[in-house]
């Protein structure tokens, strides 16, 4: 589960907990950034970074992020936002080291998604991640209005994915998407 709270001044702090609620990630993203810098870490004291995702630039209308293990200093992959159609339904896609189309990331409906741009977080967001046209992850939004909470789970072993790209997209959609708020 991620539970990230819905008033926030500057930059998002998401915790990441496991089924018995023990906190297994913690994210922070830098505030007042030109490029958006999110970095995964182990726990709250910020020790072990897992993950970072970066901004390939400065605008985000139909931007890429990408998907870096600290450890290595290897990318693991990429996100990139769908310019125009994620205007009205998000739509992302997910992209491996090498910037090659691997898989896609929608909100779950047209229809839904207009609904939302209109009356705001009163609708839950849901977000199907697919490979080879079969359905690897999904994030949903639980309704809350004070604290942000989103169920996130890998089906089908993640249909090639690393786990580590589909965490990233998970991310982004709590911190870049957030914002619509």
């Amino acid at each position: 589960m991620f539970r990230r709270k819905v008033f926030k001044l500057a930059g998002n702090k998401i915790s990441i907990f496991d089924q018995q609620e023990n906190l297994v990630l913690f994210v922070k993203q830098k505030a007042f950034k030109l490029k958006e810098d999110i970095r995964v870490y182990s726990d709250e004291s910020l020790n072990q970074e897992m993950l970072s995702i970066n901004a390939r630039q400065i605008i985000d209308f139909r931007a890429a992020y990408d998907v870096v293990d600290p450890s290595t200093q290897e990318k693991v992959g990429a996100l990139r936002r769908k310019g125009f159609s994620s205007m009205i339904r998000d739509s992302w896609e997910l992209l491996d080291k090498d910037d090659n189309l691997i898989g896609r990331v929608e909100e779950d409906s047209m229809a839904l998604a207009l609904v939302r741009r209109l009356l705001s977080n009163l609708v839950p967001q849901n977000y199907n991640f697919t490979a080879g046209g079969n359905s690897v992850a999904s994030l949903k939004q639980r309704f809350n209005p004070f604290i942000f909470k989103a169920d996130f789970s890998v089906h089908n072993g993640g249909g090639g994915i690393d786990p580590r790209l589909a965490l990233a997209g998970a991310v982004l959609l709590m911190t870049i998407e957030g914002r619509q708020e």
